[in-house]
């Protein structure tokens, strides 16, 4: 049965995609518009960010096919099977491991060509009511949103059915469920370079764009006379949409591996309960369907309330739906390690996580709205300069750390009291379950804001911008509720993956040595945990330095260049001269191929060389170090430069003074501090908890095998 029910699911919501994909397509660029001149500047804008952020996934694919291809190999080398002497696991591994990463690949490129298409539809579909352009901005994301969670559903469907019809009938379950954790890795590891190449892109060019053309020529953000203007609306694309998807992506496909690793052990042959795991983000599917059309927006005041409206109405029905799923596919009494569960403790479990999630991104709207207390008090931070606002937003980042962990810190231990290790995996999953509508209104984001920024570059009329402008205040909210949402998952995605990890580990070295206990062991007095934990704790504060000095030296190439063309193109500030916009979408490229190495490199390698060189305990105290800081970092990261960010819009909206001021002046300059950490580093810091933990699952067996080499010779 749920064979069934995930095959027709995946299909139906990548019918839903193509039907969104379509109706946003049929609307024409220049739509509605009379002027002449204005067409011409529309078609011209939109084909010169469609083919910038085409440019640059061109050249970060490329990047991405030889990683695939060369780590794919080092999974098949290091990787060799135990079980029985026909069939080398690390092959089957490497061949999960090849395909998620081109279903991740597709998911983005697929998310980012729709909104891409949507931007300039928007703009002009805003010309014609608010509630045309809030529809087709949505439509725009949607087509993520279903697309993305079609495609991994049916991806891990389709590796479990191939992998069961290749490998061996008395292969242990758990085997196949550990091979098709390569299927997460390759999702993940392309979401490495998807967020922190796009966070680099799209940050290098938004700085460039804001100091150069806003602080110093004091020109307005998206004036067509800025050349950074183009790659910053090419950057929203590639960072937010692309970026958002592969993270998320990773996030569905490593919480669902974690989740079938440890039922393997419980359910065994029972299909139906295996797969429960996959069901639940195919349940959303039609769940998401049916939040979308009950949305309707008239007015202006409706906007922002209708969204978050979609992230309740979502998660109350798959609350309700999978109280009956879940009776359906889990045995109702089940045993895992001689410990008995329930499937109402399973469902309950589903239910902590979804709304722990809810919590999460409920309290990071109010720590980045203007409609709340914490941001408005980082606004009038401004009447006394660039320093109180920087002191406030950073306060109000790590003051909002509190909330979402004790949520986090509740929705890992009431799951785990009701089914151990294997209830934290279904609450990630929980967490997850609204994934369609938390990447639907992600999406809308940046379709929303890029349509602001097309009205401008385009000389639409006012009453266009003043449209496109209501519907992206809103989307501001809902990119910080999506990144919080994120942050969220991969927080508990990650623990599921620990908690697996340490499973799988266990019962390698007990098939070595019945004696032995790994997971009695794992205890902060022993040294090796300890130091272990110590170097995982510094990983997330290297990696932001990282990329946010990535981010730095990219915009020091974008300011520098954007200077050179006012002084040395002639007629630029009076309109008759022509900014060189492909240069800068050059010069974000090459920055962000480059500089997304290092942290890769950094990601990759940790949990590769702590366990190579010390052995699972230390590798334990890595990821549970790197855990807990990293969650930390990345919300008070993401939420400061939300707060900066909404200041600075809330005093454009013609607060303490407006647009033109010294408190403006001052907003502007926090902004641009928060940049990077809300786009770049905050958001990235999920991929190093993840794909860490991962990794070391999907390596267990060579940790096993060669691990702790020092300790041999202490």
């Amino acid at each position: 049965m749920s064979v069934t029910i995930i095959l027709a699911l995946s299909l139906f919501g990548l019918a839903v995609a193509f039907f969104y994909s379509r109706s946003v397509s049929r609307v024409a660029v220049d739509m509605g518009v009379e002027d002449a001149d204005t067409r011409g500047k529309l078609r011209k804008i939109h084909a010169a960010i469609a083919e910038g952020a085409m440019a640059f996934l061109k050249q970060e694919y490329k990047f991405m096919a030889i990683f695939m291809v060369l780590f794919g190999i080092v999974i098949a080398l290091l990787i060799d099977d135990h079980h029985t002497e026909n069939v080398n696991e690390g092959i089957y591994t490497a061949v999960a491991f090849i395909f998620g990463a081109i279903i991740s690949i597709a998911s983005g490129y697929i998310g980012m060509k729709i909104a891409t298409a949507g931007n300039a539809r928007t703009t002009v579909s805003a010309n014609q009511s608010l509630s045309s352009a809030f529809n087709l901005a949505l439509h725009s994301g949607a087509v993520m949103g279903f697309a993305l969670v079609s495609l991994a559903s049916l991806g891990m469907l389709l590796i479990y059915l191939g992998l069961k019809y290749v490998l061996p009938d008395d292969l242990p379950p758990h085997v196949l469920m550990e091979v098709i954790a390569g299927f997460g890795l390759g999702g993940s590891a392309i979401a490495l370079f998807a967020r922190v190449g796009g966070g680099i892109f799209t940050k290098a060019a938004d700085v460039g764009a804001d100091l150069v053309g806003k602080v110093e020529a004091g020109i307005p953000e998206d004036d067509p006379r800025n050349p950074a203007v183009i790659a910053d609306n090419v950057g929203d694309n590639v960072g937010d949409v692309a970026g958002m998807g592969a993270d998320l992506f990773g996030s569905c496909a490593e919480s669902t591996c974690a989740a079938m690793v440890i039922s393997a052990i419980a359910f065994g042959g029972n299909v139906d309960a295996l797969l429960y795991p996959i069901v639940i983000s195919a349940i959303g599917i039609p769940v998401s369907l049916i939040t979308i059309l009950m949305v309707r927006v008239n007015t202006e005041a409706q906007v922002g309330p209708a969204l978050k409206r979609m992230l309740i109405i979502s998660s109350t029905l798959m609350a309700i739906v999978m109280y009956f799923v879940t009776d359906m596919l889990v045995p109702a009494e089940f045993m895992i390690n001689g410990v008995g569960y329930t499937s109402l403790g399973v469902y309950l479990c589903f239910l902590t996580g979804l709304i722990a999630g809810l919590v999460v991104g409920l309290l990071t709207e109010y720590y980045t709205s203007d409609t709340y207390k914490p941001v408005r008090e980082v606004a009038e931070s401004c009447q006394t300069g660039t320093a109180t606002n920087i002191i406030f937003g950073l306060a109000l980042g790590y003051k909002s750390a509190v909330g979402p962990y004790l949520a986090i810190g509740l929705a890992i231990y009431i799951p785990w009291m009701l089914a151990g290790m294997y209830g934290v995996a279904i609450a990630s999953l929980g967490m997850l379950g609204t994934l369609v509508i938390a990447l639907t209104i992600d999406a809308y984001g940046p379709v929303a804001d890029n349509a602001g920024g097309i009205a401008e570059m385009a000389g639409m009329p006012e009453h266009v911008r003043e449209r496109t402008d209501v519907l992206d205040s809103a989307g501001n909210t809902t990119a910080a509720i999506g990144k919080g949402f994120a942050i969220g998952a991969a927080i508990l995605t990650s623990l599921a993956l620990f908690a697996a990890f340490l499973t799988r580990a266990d019962l390698l070295l007990k098939e070595q040595d019945p004696t032995s206990d790994l997971l009695g062991s794992i205890n902060l007095l022993d040294p090796m945990v300890f130091s272990g934990l110590f170097i995982g704790a510094v990983l997330p504060a290297l990696f932001t330095a990282m990329t946010m000095k990535s981010v730095g030296s990219a915009a020091f190439k974008m300011i520098e260049e954007v200077r050179r063309q006012f002084r040395d193109i002639p007629g630029i500030m009076e309109g008759t001269g022509d900014p060189d916009y492909a240069q800068c979408v050059s010069i974000s490229t090459q920055a962000a191929v480059r500089e997304m190495v290092a942290p890769g490199i950094l990601i990759m390698g940790a949990p590769l060389v702590t366990g190579f060189l010390f052995g699972i305990q230390a590798t334990a105290g890595l990821l549970a170090g790197s855990l807990v800081a990293g969650g930390v970092l990345a919300i008070s990261s993401s939420n400061s430069g939300g707060a900066w960010d909404n200041a600075k819009k809330y005093i454009e909206a013609g607060n303490l003074g407006g647009k033109g001021t010294e408190n403006h002046k001052a907003a502007v300059v926090g902004d641009t501090v928060g940049d990077p950490l809300k786009d770049t580093s905050g958001p990235s810091l999920n991929i190093l908890i993840k794909l860490s933990a991962i990794l070391s699952l999907v390596f267990v067996p060579f940790f096993v095998q060669y691990g702790g080499i020092l300790l041999k010779f202490m």
